[in-house]
């Protein structure tokens, strides 16, 4: 018996909202690509900043760092004091997928996103394609961030929807195959071309007329 898709979960980063850090970091640096990946891949890591994600400040994890890499104090603090420059648009053909799919009024629409709860009112601010979503999770705001369990199945209960009935699309493969254990159908997103197709053959999006 085929899953009826009642509900439908999204990520935010990297599905509708474009964010890199490497911007920032290369104007930092004075246009030296390389030495902002460095930056990137040794001292203000993602796994560093995914701490931030799940609930730890911003204050205590540059702090943090800056215990870890004193020489480097300066560059450090650019990462939050620059966050807002690292945002830098909106994948628009996914905004208009999530837009179709409002506008068919045939399932519910939430986010989850791996996100600070500090940095995450300026999304708000800035993006209202975000009022779409009945509501959304930040991974900040509860202390908890995919791929583990424990935030997958607290989105279920807060959300009020049964995993079976819910299809979960997220950039990150890690996410998606994580959320594929907890018994959610998921796509791994790769273009909104890609999506789009995907979600007609699941029946869920409706052909263009």
């Amino acid at each position: 018996m085929e899953k009826k898709i009642t509900a439908i979960v999204f990520d935010l980063g990297g599905v509708f909202i474009d964010w890199s850090p490497l911007r920032v970091y290369v104007e930092a640096f004075d246009g030296d690509k390389e030495k902002a990946e460095w930056f990137l891949n040794t001292i203000c890591t993602m796994e560093w900043n995914e701490a931030q994600d799940a609930g730890r400040s911003l204050v205590e994890g540059t702090k943090l760092k800056i215990e870890e890499f004193p020489q480097y104090e300066h560059f450090i603090r650019l990462y939050y004091d620059k966050w807002e420059d690292m945002l830098t648009g909106l994948i628009d053909d996914s905004i208009d997928l999530l837009q179709r799919l409002a506008s068919q009024n045939q399932h519910q629409l939430f986010a989850l996103t791996n996100w600070s709860a500090e940095t995450f009112p300026i999304a708000l601010q800035r993006y209202p394609f975000l009022q779409i979503f009945e509501e959304i999770v930040v991974s900040g705001k509860v202390n908890m961030r995919k791929p583990f369990p424990e935030i997958y199945q607290y989105s279920l209960q807060q959300f009020n929807i049964a995993a079976s009935n819910t299809l979960f699309i997220d950039d990150n493969l890690r996410n998606v195959e994580a959320a594929r254990k907890e018994g959610i159908e998921s796509i791994h997103f790769v273009t909104p071309t890609q999506l789009e197709q995907e979600l007609m053959a699941l029946n869920v999006l409706n052909f263009k007329h």
